[in-house]
């Protein structure tokens, strides 16, 4: 591997840590006093299984659990939980990924998909098990729908503005067997 391919590696790590921190600091604005009916779509994990699926080698699992840990933090959610979740829903999807450069989008968002609603009953069991309070069911399964619907979004940006694409067998030998 060159020392382009590195430093493009790098440059993309450290563009995820940005959009990451962009995502945060816009969920944290004030921007409404009351609370509202619905939750917004999860544009991190989206963000992060989209980049997961297409490059791995662009975020690493430590830098997706850091990532993730930050926002549990920043988010007041229950450290490390749901960044232990999505780190095993990244893995999942890595590894679901591999030799399909081929598949259908359609089948990668059904994979997001159940993915993403693993996860969702996988937190929510874990925080009932623990007796955490947790938001209504019905905010969950609307920021759920939301998420799975804004994935396609997220994947398009991701590729097309950031040129984040799936790699290719010729790039897989290029890059030494990375995947």
């Amino acid at each position: 591997m060159d020392s382009l391919s590195t430093s493009r590696i790098w440059t993309m790590r450290l563009l995820y840590v940005g959009l990451a921190l962009i995502i945060l600091f816009v969920h944290l604005l004030p921007l409404d006093t009351i609370p509202r009916r619905w939750a917004p779509p999860d544009l991190l994990i989206s963000l992060t299984f989209a980049w997961s699926l297409r490059r791995p080698d662009f975020v690493p699992v430590l830098l997706i659990a850091f990532v993730l840990l930050i926002a549990d933090f920043m988010l007041q959610r229950p450290p490390g939980l749901l960044s232990a979740l999505v780190v095993a829903g990244a893995a999942y999807l890595r590894n679901w990924s591999v030799g399909l450069s081929d598949a259908s989008f359609l089948g990668e968002w059904a994979s997001v998909g159940l993915v993403l609603v693993s996860i969702m009953v996988l937190n929510r069991t874990i925080l009932g098990l623990t007796a955490v309070e947790q938001a209504p069911l019905w905010l969950v399964l609307v920021q759920l729908v939301l998420t799975i619907v804004i994935y396609p979004l997220v994947a398009l940006i991701s590729q097309s503005l950031f040129g984040v694409r799936k790699l290719t067998p010729a790039d897989v030998d290029i890059l030494g067997g990375r995947s």
